[in-house]
């Protein structure tokens, strides 16, 4: 990771982000600890350095995360940018474990058939399995809606929901696919869905200081 020309010291940096992103903090509430520990540091600095780290960290974690099973709960979830209403589309398998999330600004046919291709490409044993219809022992894809079994996902929600709340919002687009990204992120960390995280269930800390070394 780059911190070239940066003034204030890599493990500042990587903590504030790793703070905003897996704790309820507010940009300002960030300030206020940094500054408690003789560390100056804009809330608007801070938010620089989240929406620049975290689309690599995300990338950084995405190489070694485990593989999914072939049962999944699909649903979207409301996110406010700029005032108006967004569509966060997310899946998690029969696990709990996050298959893959997506923020629309449409709620349609076209958009959950992208997004469904798009977690189908991340999945790739079960994309696999879909296009190899030569095995005699495939089943079909039965697609099921029950109120009771989307329970299990809008529980995964409420742990984003909960993350965005003291945000206030999102300022952009393009902000808000980073920042949710980067939430996302620790959220399949705190479920241990890193390769590296199978065996011993390192705390949320020690995964992170192996993604960003």
């Amino acid at each position: 990771m780059g911190f070239k020309g940066r003034h204030i010291d890599r493990s500042v940096i990587l903590l504030c982000v790793r703070w905003y992103l897996a704790y309820s903090l507010s940009l300002r509430n960030l300030e206020e600890m940094m500054a408690e520990r003789g560390i100056s540091v804009d809330h608007a600095t801070a938010h620089r350095w989240v929406v620049q780290y975290a689309p690599e960290l995300l990338q950084r974690f995405n190489l070694p995360k485990r593989g999914v099973s072939r049962r999944w709960n699909v649903d979207e979830t409301y996110i406010k940018v700029r005032g108006r209403w967004m569509y966060l589309y997310r899946a998690i398998d029969s696990n709990g474990d996050t298959v893959e999330f997506w923020l629309s600004k449409r709620r349609n046919l076209a958009v959950a058939k992208c997004f469904l291709r798009k977690a189908l490409n991340l999945s790739s044993d079960t994309a696999d399995q879909l296009r190899n219809r030569s095995q005699p022992d495939l089943k079909p894809i039965r697609i099921r809606q029950s109120a009771y079994l989307n329970n299990r996902i809008e529980q995964d929600h409420r742990a984003i929901k909960r993350r965005i709340r003291p945000m206030l919002g999102f300022k952009s687009t393009k902000s808000a696919r980073v920042i949710l990204g980067g939430i996302e992120m620790f959220h399949l960390m705190r479920k241990q869905q890193a390769k590296y995280a199978c065996t011993h269930q390192p705390a949320l800390a020690e995964q992170f200081e192996w993604l960003a070394a």
